[in-house]
Order: C-alpha cells, then sequence, then structure tokens
C-alpha cells in the first residue's frame, strides 16, 4: 500500500466483511455515498479529499466462499479529534453495492511515531558502524604493522597446503591447532612452530610430524575442540594437550592467555585416561617401524619430551631402597588400618569408578554436588558452602591441588597422583593406592 507521506499523519485502518462479493469500486462508492452530509460540510470526504486533507482511499479485498474480506486504508491529515471523528463515521456503513456489509475501525496509528522509531532504528545502526569504523582507525600504527608482517609469515606445508609458522619445519617440538586464524593469533604473539589440521579429518602431514617431533595439541575450549582431541589421539602420536578456557576458541586468546594454557598443558596418556579415551599408540606398541623391545631408544625419547618424571617422594624411596642382593627377606605384609574418613572415601571412590565424575563432600561427608571431571577445576573455583573433600574418578593434577589450598579443601582423593610439582603439606593427599 502507498502512502502520500506530506499529506499523511495518522492513517485509519478498518477491517470490512460482506456476505456478497463486491470489488474495490463498490467499497470506495459506498464511502462517499453512505457518509455524505452525516458530519457536515466541514467533515465531507469529497471536499477533504480535494483540499488534501485526507489522502487517497485504499482497499484491499479478497472474495471466497461468496463472501468478500478486506481492508480500508484512509490517510488524515486532520487533528486527532477530526480523524477519530472520521473514523468512527466508517462504521456506519451497512451495505455495500446490493451486499450487507460491516465496517469495523482495527486501529488510528500516528505514521509520525512510525517515522520516529524507524529514524531510531536507523540511528542506531549507523552509529554502531561510525564506533567500529572509529576503533579500527584508531588502532596502533605500530601492532598494525607488526600484525601484518606476521600474517604474511604464515606459510602452506605439504600436498594440504596447512596453514603454518615458517619455523614448523625447523623446530624440534610443534604447536598443533584447529584452523588458520589459531595460527595467525599464535603468529601475532611470536610462536612460529605451529600448525593447523583444518577440520576433524587430520591430514597424513600431521601424522607424519608427530612421529619425528614432540607435538602439542591446543584445541578450543568447546566440544568441537574434544572432537579433534579424540581424533587426534586415535591417529597421531600427541605428546602433550592444551586447551583453550571452556567457552573461547584459540583464535581470541590474549597473549598472557595464550602462554597460560601452554603451561598448563598436560601429557595426552593422562588427558586420554581422564577422559576414557583410548590412544592410538600405547607405550609398549609398535609404531614407525619401531620394535616393541627398543625401549632404551623410546625412554630416551619420552625423556626429550618431557613425559612425566616419578613423583619427588617415590623417586626418593627409590633411591633409597637396598639393592636386589643386599634386600633383607620379605616380612609378612601388615594389614593396613584405614581411618574413619578414608574408609568413606575409599567406598565413594569404589562408586565413581569408570564414571570419570567427582564428588564434592562437606564435613558431615554429605556430597554437595556431583560434576564431571572436566569441568572440576571451575566447579572448584566457584567454590561451594561448606565444601571440605574431593574425591573423583580420575587423575589428580596440579591444578586441582593449586585450587584446593586456595579453597581450604582438607583432602583430595583420587585415582592416582599426575605429574606433581609441588605437594601441598595443608591437603591429605590419597589415591587408590593408599587406600587398600
Amino acid at each position: 500500500m502507498d502512502i502520500d507521506p506530506s499529506t499523511t499523519k495518522y492513517l485509519i485502518s478498518a477491517r470490512l466483511s460482506t456476505d456478497g462479493i463486491v470489488e474495490k469500486p463498490d467499497i470506495v462508492g459506498a464511502i462517499f455515498g453512505q457518509t455524505e452530509g452525516l458530519l457536515g460540510d466541514e467533515l465531507d470526504l469529497r471536499d477533504l479529499q480535494k483540499s488534501g486533507r485526507i489522502g487517497r482511499i485504499e482497499v484491499e479485498v479478497s472474495s471466497t466462499k461468496g463472501k468478500s474480506e478486506g481492508m480500508v486504508f484512509v490517510p488524515s491529515s486532520l487533528d486527532q479529534v477530526e480523524t477519530a471523528i472520521l473514523a468512527s463515521s466508517l462504521e456506519t456503513i451497512d451495505r455495500v453495492g446490493p451486499c450487507k456489509a460491516r465496517i469495523t475501525i482495527d486501529k488510528i496509528e500516528d505514521v509520525r511515531i512510525s517515522k520516529r522509531n524507524k529514524i531510531i532504528e536507523r540511528a542506531k545502526q549507523l552509529l554502531n558502524e561510525l564506533m567500529k569504523a572509529s576503533k579500527v582507525s584508531g588502532v596502533d600504527l605500530a601492532d598494525s604493522v607488526r600484525q601484518s608482517v606476521q600474517i604474511e609469515e604464515a606459510v602452506h606445508y605439504g600436498k594440504d597446503r596447512l596453514p603454518a609458522g615458517p619455523n614448523i619445519e625447523d623446530s624440534d617440538a610443534i604447536i598443533v591447532v584447529e584452523g588458520r586464524s589459531d595460527v595467525l593469533n599464535l603468529l601475532k604473539y611470536g610462536i612460529k612452530n605451529v600448525i593447523a589440521v583444518e577440520g576433524t579429518n587430520v591430514p597424513q602431514a600431521i601424522v607424519d610430524l608427530a612421529r619425528e617431533k614432540v607435538v602439542t595439541a591446543f584445541v578450543d575450549g568447546d566440544r568441537g575442540g574434544e572432537l579433534i582431541l579424540r581424533e587426534l589421539l586415535q591417529v597421531a602420536e600427541i605428546d602433550f594437550i592444551a586447551r583453550a578456557p571452556a567457552g573461547q576458541e584459540v583464535e581470541e586468546l590474549t597473549q598472557k592467555q595464550i602462554v597460560k594454557c601452554l603451561r598448563n598443558k598436560v601429557p595426552a596418556d593422562q588427558f586420554a585416561e581422564m577422559l576414557n579415551i583410548t590412544p592410538a599408540f600405547p607405550k609398549n606398541g609398535e609404531k614407525g617401524g619401531r620394535r616393541e623391545d627398543d625401549r632404551g631408544g623410546r625412554e630416551r625419547r619420552d625423556d626429550e619430551r618431557g613425559r612425566p618424571q616419578p613423583h619427588p617422594a617415590k623417586e626418593r624411596e627409590q633411591k633409597t631402597a637396598p639393592r636386589p642382593q643386599e634386600r633383607p627377606p620379605e616380612p609378612e605384609k601388615l594389614v593396613k588400618k584405614l581411618s574413619p574418613e578414608q574408609i568413606r572415601y575409599r567406598g565413594l571412590l569404589d562408586e565413581l569408578n569408570n564414571t570419570s565424575k567427582a564428588r564434592l563432600l562437606n564435613s558431615s561427608g554429605n556430597v554437595i554436588k556431583e560434576v564431571h571431571v572436566s569441568l572440576l577445576a571451575d566447579t572448584l573455583k566457584e567454590g561451594a558452602e561448606g565444601l571440605v573433600a574431593v574425591v573423583l574418578d580420575g587423575i589428580i593434577t596440579q591444578r586441582i591441588l593449586d585450587i584446593a589450598v586456595e579453597k581450604n579443601i582438607i583432602a583430595v582423593v583420587g585415582v592416582k597422583l599426575g605429574n606433581i610439582a609441588k605437594l601441598p603439606t595443608n591437603v591429605d593427599v590419597l589415591t587408590r593406592e593408599d587406600l587398600i
């Protein structure tokens, strides 16, 4: 429907129904004919239309099953009172041609309000575009130049032309990310030994590199990142796993966040055990033409790749233990006596077996909350009222212990101990072996 904006302040919308089939000329004629002289000379429709105080009357009508229904639109530049009187006069029309008719006013719309709303919405869009342009133009020139140089350093590796950093071939250790945007973000902060898999179908080039180099998989903190990790662990020898914070992507991380994530990487076998994933290349398996009994070289490679070393306390025990020829006959094993709390922890650990879940306990030994082990660290950070102990069907990591110290948790119980650099003195750390 076209309305002349120069003559319209208000728009009368009326709904029409008739008991027979009528057309537009019949309806317009009925409106002019049945309102003529009804409101006096000042509000006569013909005179108002000639003077331009009302616009062209528009009609939309359709007929079905011998009846007609439609809408009538009357543009008005009269004041509010006159427009309302004119609108109410339309409801007096009871016939259109030979048919009985009913007209009901739906609404009287102030066209200027609609225009103002459109102006406001459009102004918001224009302002947002202006603010975005201002931010771009205000970027520090040095950062802009540095970023352009780093983007130019991105290369294509292998027959699949995978996005990678310039040091991907020369470096002994590489970082595998998901896509090109992740590569560019790491290049931006000077990390040049990075390569992208470009999807969940891991290219052969990544598999070949994993045979020769120490590989850290650095993925997004979402479901997609976990799927890519599962794929990588099934087809390539991955040494370490690093993940972006939950819900964030590698391409969005700042330099500080990237360094923190890479510093908190965990061994791939430990990560696989936490999520019940079976790696494609077990420690004693044959891979890349190496024999299973080639243990000396494999152990050297493991050390070079930073595999988790024995716990300091256990290493001291091994050093001080008597040599085989000096060891006295083994005495009969003593039965370990467990405290009531330790017995309770052992029962909870048995209940959680093969569930990859963790339970948070209060001082009465009651379960406050149960979460998946992958969400345990974030849940502990949020805290819970009365939380004093944690029992998890997984590996106790340094991160969990650090949070336990921060939140004054007195006991952490898990399947086994991970690569712990600093064992806290004010937290009782127990493994399944300790509770036998």
